[in-house]
C-alpha cells in the first residue's frame, strides 16, 4: 500500500502550510479520535517535520488517554521475550515451578504502543503487532510457558525514513486508521482539542453510536473511486465517523462525520483521482414551463445545486486534502521504494557478530557466545525434577549440556558487483561506454552502503582483473579509460575469472553479483586455442559452474540484434538476460538495483 500524504513530499508541503489549517487540523483530529478508541482504530502511521512537534503530539495524546491508560515505547529491535513475554526467571527459580511473565504488548492492553523508527521494524515484529491488532490477544508458547494474554492495543508507527529508504511495512500501516503528517510548527495550544473529560464521555458513548447504510455505502464507494487498495480502510473510516459523532455528543453519525472520516482514513491511501466529469446523458426534450412557473423552477434548480449528494461532498472533501500532483507523487514514491529494496545486501546468520536476534541450542565453542539468561531460562523449569534447590536460600541451579543456549546474530552484508566486459572487436568502445555509465551510477549510490564494484576485461586470449573490488569512483574511471579494445573473445576465461572474483567477495563477507557485457561470440577456448565450437563448449561449461556457485548474474547482450548463443549462455548461468539495443547505462543500473532487491 502507498501512503502518498505520509511521504516526504507531503511532509514538506505540510511544513510550509498554515499550522492552523490543513495537515495541522487533521493531525489534531486524528489525535482526538485515537484518544477515544485506540484499539478500534488500530493507530496511526505518523511522520513529523520536527522532533519537538512529534513529542508534543504524543504527550498530548497521553494526556487525553488519561493516567490509567498505558503507553509503551517499543524499539524496532525488541526481542520476542520482551515483546510477548515468557518465562519469569526470577520467580521460577524462587518457587521451583514455571511462572509466566507478561510482555510489553500485554502490559499495553487497553492503551497505545509507540514504535520509533518503525520503518526498521523486522518482519517478526510486524507480524506480532498485526496479530495483536487482528485478534486483540497474543499467545506465548516458549521456555515451557503456554499462555494467552489480552492485547487490545493501538499502534503509533513513527516513520523516520528518508526519501531513498523503504517506508513502514504495508502489513502494519494497512491496519492503522490514520496517515498523519505533523507540521514542524504544530503546537497543542493552537489546536482545537477536547479535554480529558470530553474524551472520557465520548469513550463511553462510542459503543452506542450508529451509522446508516447509506453512509457506509458512501465510504465504500469513495474508497473504490480513489483506488484505495485495502478492504480494511472503509471499516476504519466507519469507526472514525462513529468516534467523531461520539466526540460531538451524538448517538448517530452525521454527513459531516463521514466527510471528515474520509479525509482522515481514505485520503492517505488514495492511489488515483476520480474524474469529476459526469457521464453523458441523452438529451430529452421537455415542454417549456408556463410563465408563472419560471421563477419557481429557477429556485428549485438553485436548491438542487446547493443540496449536493453525500457522495459528491465526500469526494470533494477528499480532493481538498490531496496534493495536486498526486499521481506524480505516487510514481516518485514507488520509485524510491523500489530503489531502496535490498540496499544493504543480504542478511545472513552469524554466531560471532552483527545484530543479536535471540538464541539457539548449542555449545559455546569456536568463539560462539553463551547466552547466560536464556540458558537459565531453559534450565529453570526442570529444577524440581533434577533435585535442585532453586527454591531454597543459597540454592544452586543445576544446568546440563542440553540447557546451553548460544547467542544468534544477523549481519548485513555488502554487495560486490563484478563487471565482466568484453573488450574484443570494433564495438568495444560502445560497450565500455555503457559499462562505464552503469558503474558510475552504481558507485554514486555506494557511499551510503557497503557496496563495491570490480572490473574484469577480456580480450585476446585472457581475462584480466583491472579493478579489484572498490568504492572509489576515480579508480574505476581510470581503469575504464585505459582499457584497449580488439582481439578475440575468451568467454570461458571471463566466466571463470568472474566466478573466482565472486568466491573471493563471498569469503570476504559480501554478496557477489556478476554483470557480463558481451556479444557471446566466443572464439578462444580455455586452453587459448582459436576455434568457435570448442570455445562455445568451454563457455557453456564455465557458465554452468557460475550457476552452480549460486551467484546472481545479469547477462547484457551487446550484439546489434541479439545473439541466440547469448541467451543460451544466460540460461546456463541462471542469469537475467538484457539485450543492449533496449538498454542504456540507466537501464543496466536499474537492473542491478532490481537484482539487489530480489537477492535480499
Amino acid at each position: 500500500m502507498i501512503e502518498s500524504p505520509v511521504s516526504a513530499d507531503a511532509l514538506d508541503a505540510a511544513d510550509r502550510s498554515d499550522v492552523t489549517a490543513g495537515p495541522a487540523v487533521l493531525a489534531a483530529t486524528a489525535l482526538a479520535c485515537l484518544a477515544v478508541a485506540p484499539h478500534a482504530l488500530g493507530g496511526a502511521h505518523v511522520r513529523a517535520g520536527a522532533h519537538d512537534a512529534l513529542a508534543e503530539w504524543l504527550q498530548q495524546l497521553q494526556q487525553l488517554l488519561g493516567t490509567d491508560t498505558p503507553v509503551r515505547r517499543v524499539p524496532a529491535g525488541v526481542t520476542d521475550d520482551r515483546l510477548l513475554g515468557g518465562l519469569d526467571l526470577t520467580a521460577t527459580l524462587a518457587r521451583g515451578t514455571v511462572v509466566a511473565e507478561r510482555g510489553v504488548l500485554a502490559d499495553a492492553d487497553g492503551g497505545i504502543v509507540v514504535i520509533p523508527m518503525a520503518e526498521r521494524a523486522s518482519a517478526a515484529l510486524v507480524s506480532r503487532l498485526a496479530q495483536a491488532l487482528d485478534t486483540s490477544e497474543i499467545q506465548v508458547a516458549r521456555d515451557g510457558v503456554g499462555a494467552t494474554f489480552d492485547a487490545r492495543i493501538g499502534v503509533i508507527a513513527v516513520d523516520e525514513s528518508m526519501e531513498d529508504e523503504a517506508p513502514v511495512s504495508a502489513a502494519l500501516s494497512d491496519r492503522l486508521a490514520f496517515g498523519v503528517v505533523i507540521p514542524a510548527r504544530w503546537r497543542a495550544a493552537d489546536a482545537l482539542l477536547p479535554d480529558a473529560a470530553d474524551v472520557a464521555l465520548a469513550r463511553a458513548r462510542f459503543a452506542t453510536v450508529t451509522a446508516t447504510h447509506e453512509q457506509i455505502e458512501v465510504l465504500v464507494g469513495a474508497a473504490l473511486a480513489f483506488g484505495v487498495p485495502t478492504l480494511r480502510a472503509p471499516v476504519l473510516a466507519v469507526r472514525t465517523a462513529r468516534v467523531l459523532a461520539a466526540l460531538d455528543g451524538r448517538d448517530a453519525v452525521s454527513d459531516d462525520d463521514v466527510s471528515v472520516a474520509a479525509k482522515l482514513v481514505l485520503a492517505p491511501r488514495a492511489t488515483r483521482i476520480p474524474s469529476s466529469e459526469p457521464p453523458p446523458e441523452e438529451p430529452q426534450e421537455q415542454p417549456p414551463p408556463p410563465p408563472e412557473q419560471e421563477n419557481d423552477a429557477g429556485e428549485q434548480d438553485q436548491a438542487q445545486q446547493e443540496e449536493k449528494p453525500l457522495e459528491d461532498v465526500v469526494v470533494e472533501s477528499m480532493k481538498a486534502v490531496l496534493p495536486a500532483d498526486l499521481l506524480a507523487a505516487l510514481l516518485a514514491r514507488a520509485g524510491r521504494v523500489r530503489a531502496a529494496a535490498g540496499q544493504a545486501g543480504q542478511s545472513q546468520a552469524s554466531a560471532l557478530r552483527g545484530r543479536q536476534v535471540g538464541s539457539r541450542h548449542g555449545e559455546p565453542r569456536g568463539g560462539k557466545r553463551l547466552h547466560v539468561l536464556e540458558t537459565l531460562r531453559a534450565a529453570a523449569p526442570w529444577q524440581r525434577m533434577r533435585g535442585g534447590t532453586a527454591g531454597q536460600a543459597n540454592g544452586r541451579v543445576k544446568i546440563r549440556r542440553e540447557d546451553f543456549r548460544i547467542r544468534r546474530f544477523i549481519e548485513k552484508t555488502g554487495t560486490t558487483v563484478i563487471f565482466a566486459v568484453d573488450a574484443s572487436g570494433s564495438l568495444a568502445l560502445n560497450r565500455l561506454a555503457e559499462a562505464k555509465g552503469a558503474i558510475e551510477l552504481i558507485l554514486a549510490e555506494s557511499y551510503a552502503r557497503r557496496d563495491e564494484v570490480a572490473l574484469i576485461a577480456f580480450r585476446g586470449t585472457t581475462a584480466e582483473l583491472l579493478l579489484a573490488p572498490t568504492r572509489a569512483l576515480a579508480r574505476a574511471k581510470r581503469a575504464l579509460q585505459g582499457l584497449p579494445g580488439g582481439g578475440g573473445t575468451p568467454l570461458a576465461h571471463a566466466l571463470d575469472a568472474a566466478r573466482e572474483a565472486a568466491a573471493l567477495a563471498r569469503r570476504g563477507g559480501n554478496t557477489p553479483m556478476i554483470v557480463l557485457l558481451t556479444d557471446a561470440r566466443a572464439n578462444i577456448a580455455r586452453d587459448g586455442t582459436p576455434g568457435r565450437p570448442k570455445a562455445a563448449a568451454d563457455a557453456l561449461v564455465a557458465a554452468a559452474a557460475v550457476r552452480a556457485s549460486g551467484t546472481s548474474a545479469l547477462f547484457v547482450d551487446t550484439s546489434p540484434r541479439g545473439e541466440p548463443f547469448a541467451r543460451e549462455i544466460a540460461v546456463a548461468m541462471g542469469a537475467r538476460y538484457l539485450p543492449l539495443p533496449n538498454a542504456d547505462a540507466q537501464t543496466v543500473s536499474g537492473a542491478v538495483q532490481g537484482m539487489r532487491g530480489v537477492s535480499t
